[in-house]
């Protein structure tokens, strides 16, 4: 019952289990290190035995992120987690992937509610509980934090969770994480569990009590909130939401609402609130998950005000419609203008404050980009520079980059699009397509070029900043489907995901076309690893 609650975030396990979020391990390893930067206590990096790929990159975020060596100076070292069913198999490939981090810890679980008991795993109560007694004290032998989750704990009866618990504590779990997993129960329901068990679990004396809540019927915050509030120590959250269905807990939420309602917890968290819209973006741009204007902390009106009594009252004194300062989730207000006449030093400072640590030779990319966009754009806007950001160092690995895009439209004629694109060996592609509009042409272009026709699931498109000379955004999320020109059906079996992409440009068909090369990048990896059996460090050539 202490005053500091563990932000244990799953946004690399749980929450890449939502459709279409799929990460490459490159961009799962910028995650993690950006949540490190975030303050998080501990990452959820992944499911190891889920397939190579995934254990791979869980392995390397162990070594990387979690080794005082190699991680940036000043910053805590996380918790790295690795999920496990409470199987052998799988507790051994938990084990292989974070043994290399200073801090591992196995998170195993096996499902408690009837229903589950019944019907997916086909075992009773006793056999069960044997299952919990065995395989925890084999993840202990292996490791000496050992989480246990007694899945589906919302919907189980007390009583037979009260034993299931004892037993994982004997065993030797040091965290036990309650998930409300289909997100069925309401507040006062779930808070009550929390205290139930506090209540009548023996042995809780070092023990972490966790929360971990999904959004199925829009409680997921509010109930693990009220766990907290319980006397749980652990939140289990992920950036923006994400997460299988509707969702997991938000991390940004319940950070925000400890902090901003700091007279009702009185509970501390280690977060860095300053890096919340910084690692929101990233996450959105990396999934293709479109952050939705409303959204709590890091929507884009989280912070703005249109109707006349509201900006009165702002004019006034911001308190009197805002809760919490902009500036403290990473909103900056500074009015540092940025134009075509600013110089390096300038735009390095400008990126500092907004947390974007670059080496002089990716400063001076941005610098280059920046140039390009204000010889066209008046004023260079924080909005934009998230965007140049984003766009020049949080792509995925590239078979092809965009090297030259012409399109011809209007009501004359009929829309046609010209695109070379170059690929990883460095050879120049270029084709032209007719198309039933400027979008359609440069993606049947792009199409023909890769030899790859997926299909186009979602198009989003939106302008940045305001004014007609603003940044275009577009993000996308595809599907391979059948074909003589995709993926072999082994492949479409194994790697059978959404894939997302994400684009800005001054110009929005050019913004769409890195978006859609973006997309197709991440399949064709996908592709290719699964091919060649290899993992991270793979040379990916072109065949023809």
């Amino acid at each position: 019952m202490n005053n500091y609650v563990k932000i244990f975030d799953t946004t690399l396990r749980d929450g890449e289990q939502s459709p279409g979020a799929t990460m490459t391990s490159a961009e799962k390893l910028e995650v993690a290190r950006a949540l490190t930067r975030l303050g998080v206590d501990v990452i959820e990096a992944g499911f190891p035995a889920a397939s190579p790929d995934d254990l791979e990159a869980v392995r390397r975020i162990a070594e990387e992120v979690g080794n005082p060596s190699k991680s940036e100076p000043g910053l805590k070292v996380p918790v790295i987690c690795g999920l496990a069913r409470a199987s052998v198999n799988d507790i051994d490939k938990a084990y292989e992937a974070i043994q290399n981090a200073q801090y591992p810890r196995i998170h195993t679980f096996i499902a408690t509610s009837e229903i589950h008991m019944k019907y997916k795993l086909k075992m009773d109560r006793a056999q069960v509980l044997e299952k919990v007694a065995t395989m925890v004290a084999y993840a202990k032998s292996k490791c000496d934090d050992i989480e246990f989750s007694p899945e589906d704990a919302g919907r189980s009866e007390p009583e037979f969770l009260y034993e299931v618990l004892e037993v994982a504590i004997k065993a030797g779990a040091t965290t036990l994480n309650i998930p409300d997993t289909v997100g069925y129960t309401m507040p006062d329901e779930y808070g009550a569990l929390i205290s139930g068990i506090i209540k009548n679990v023996k042995g809780l004396e070092n023990i972490t009590i966790s929360v971990h809540t999904h959004d199925d019927l829009g409680m997921a915050t509010a109930n693990a909130l009220a766990g907290i509030h319980a006397g749980a120590r652990q939140a289990e959250v992920t950036v923006n939401g994400i997460g299988e269905r509707a969702g997991n807990t938000s991390l940004e939420e319940v950070v925000m609402a400890l902090k901003t309602r700091h007279s009702v917890y009185k509970l501390e968290t280690g977060i860095e609130t300053t890096q919340i819209n910084r690692i929101s973006r990233l996450v959105s741009n990396y999934t293709g998950m479109v952050v939705q204007p409303n959204k709590a902390i890091v929507g884009a009106n989280a912070f703005a005000h249109e109707a006349g009594i509201h900006q009165d009252g702002m004019l006034k004194n911001n308190e009197t419609y805002e809760i919490m300062k902009p500036e403290d989730v990473g909103v900056n207000k500074s009015r540092l203008i940025l134009g075509k006449h600013s110089g390096r030093h300038a735009l390095k400072i400008r990126l500092v404050e907004m947390g974007h640590m670059l080496s002089d030779t990716d400063l001076e990319k941005a610098f280059n980009r920046f140039k390009e966009l204000a010889d066209r754009k008046k004023v260079i806007t924080e909005a934009d520079l998230e965007a140049i950001v984003a766009d020049e160092f949080y792509r995925p690995r590239e078979i092809y980059r965009l090297d030259g895009l012409q399109v011809s439209c209007g009501t004359m004629g009929l829309p046609t699009a010209t695109i070379r694109l170059r690929g990883v060996d460095g050879k120049i592609h270029t084709t032209a397509c007719v198309g039933a509009g400027p979008i359609d042409a440069t993606y049947k272009a792009i199409d023909e070029i890769v030899k790859m026709s997926p299909e186009l699931l979602e198009f989003n498109i939106h302008a940045i900043t305001e004014g007609i000379d603003a940044l275009g955004e577009v993000t996308v999320r595809v599907q391979a489907k059948g074909g003589q020109n995709t993926i072999n059906a082994q492949m479409e079996t194994e790697h059978n995901r959404v894939y997302g992409g994400h684009g800005a440009d001054g110009d929005i068909i050019v913004a769409s076309a890195k978006a859609y090369l973006a997309a197709i990048n991440k399949l064709l990896v996908a592709k290719l690893e699964s091919q060649n059996g290899k993992g991270l460090e793979s040379e990916i050539t072109l065949a023809g």
